[in-house]
């Protein structure tokens, strides 16, 4: 049985409006997989190859820095990711991506979204917001760790992923923070 692409569909329409041809053409290009937990999606020093959304489940981004892993980001249910650089440079990705959970996941593969992108303006035009969405997302967070206390970064956090202490290791949580896990365990026990 094919799984259904309406919830993929619903997001793809929400980033930018498709009319139906470049819409359905687009939509049979993502292959579609079902991960178990800490499945490795990419590995360092490997080209990312894909662009994915996360229908149903948890990925982490992070990369290694001085013998810490660093997360720099968190998809969990219903979001897109990548590793930006590595996926339109074709180079070797310092990014790592895994599931955290068992993951309903679906990937375009670069080449396909190239080649769409040529041949369908409107779809070049969603790929322009993709990134752009995506570089705005990476600014701001960068902005946060630089202007917002360690407890305002974990109320929006909150915000966004109300569930996201059940789902997501706290020391992947504080990593993505970019504070100490005894950091975190202190303002979790002051609410």
């Amino acid at each position: 049985m094919q799984p259904s692409t309406n919830i993929l569909q619903q997001h793809i329409q929400r980033l930018h409006p498709l009319s139906e041809a470049p819409l359905q053409v687009m939509l049979q290009a993502w292959q579609h997989w079902q991960y178990p937990r800490e499945y490795p999606l990419l590995r360092e020093g490997s080209v990312s190859d894909y662009l994915y959304f996360v229908e149903q489940g948890a990925v982490r981004i992070f990369y290694h820095k001085h013998g810490k892993d660093i997360t720099e980001w968190l998809a969990l249910d219903e979001q897109f990711f990548f590793s930006i650089t590595s996926f339109f440079n074709r180079q070797p990705s310092k990014l790592i991506i895994h599931t955290l959970e068992p993951s309903l996941v679906w990937g375009l593969h670069q080449r396909q979204l190239m080649q769409l992108a040529d041949e369908y303006h409107e779809i070049e035009k969603w790929l322009r917001k993709a990134v752009t969405g995506s570089l705005i997302l990476s600014q701001q967070r960068m902005e946060s760790i630089q202007f917002e206390s360690a407890q305002e970064r974990y109320q929006k956090l909150l915000q966004q992923f109300p569930d996201i202490i059940t789902r997501v290791p706290g020391i992947y949580i504080a990593s993505f923070l970019g504070i100490t896990k005894e950091t975190l365990s202190r303002i979790r026990s002051q609410r």
